[in-house]
């Protein structure tokens, strides 16, 4: 049975900040052997238990919204927990248990608002960046800023539709051929710089 130190000493200690966001086919294929059962338990409601406290929270989330991203990459699956994620992230943030989570790891507790496709959830997750994470120059305010623009101009994550088996309108589609999210990351960087 994985434990929710298990999945932190994995993802914190063992994989840390530098193969967060770079991944890869190796690193997601050892999460897939390690994390899918327990990903699946966690889908048909096991887990419960690791929501009753706050690193066990982190647990959860790293489990049902980071996991599934690199387990499932380019299908839907990777979506498949992000309500639950959501929803762990939420009151987690309500009863501050994030506050009690040093950076970076306090970052995965936004990261399920980050990941909705839904502007109030955004605009959430850019306002607590920036007030309860330190300017670490780590990216996470930034990136919380491109896919909050994604979303008002889409209404949705237009890179998800092929995955999901969405129709892509023609907007979307011009702005998945002319680079997509990279191209709203580097508008933002634009803009901020200029300003």
């Amino acid at each position: 049975m994985v434990t929710p130190e298990d999945i932190l000493r994995y993802w914190l200690d063992d994989v840390g900040p530098r193969g967060w966001y770079g991944g890869g086919a190796d690193l997601d294929t050892e999460i897939r052997e390690k994390f899918q059962e327990t990903w699946l338990e966690a889908m048909e409601g096991a887990c419960g238990l690791w929501l009753t406290y706050p690193a066990g929270t982190l647990a959860y989330i790293i489990l049902t919204d980071q996991f599934p991203r690199n387990m499932f990459r380019d299908q839907g699956r990777a979506f498949a927990s992000d309500k639950s994620a959501r929803a762990a992230s939420k009151i987690a943030i309500t009863r501050d248990w994030d506050l009690k989570i040093k950076e970076p790891a306090r970052s995965f507790f936004y990261l399920p608002l980050v990941h909705s496709e839904n502007l109030i959830d955004q605009d959430r997750a850019v306002r607590l960046i920036c007030t309860r994470m330190p300017d670490t120059g780590d990216g996470n305010l930034l990136h919380a800023k491109a896919h909050r623009e994604v979303i008002r101009q889409f209404g949705r994550f237009p890179n998800r539709n092929a995955a999901l088996g969405r129709p892509s309108t023609a907007p979307e589609q011009a702005y998945l051929d002319a680079g997509g999210y990279m191209t709203t990351v580097q508008m933002i960087e634009a803009r901020e710089t200029a300003a």
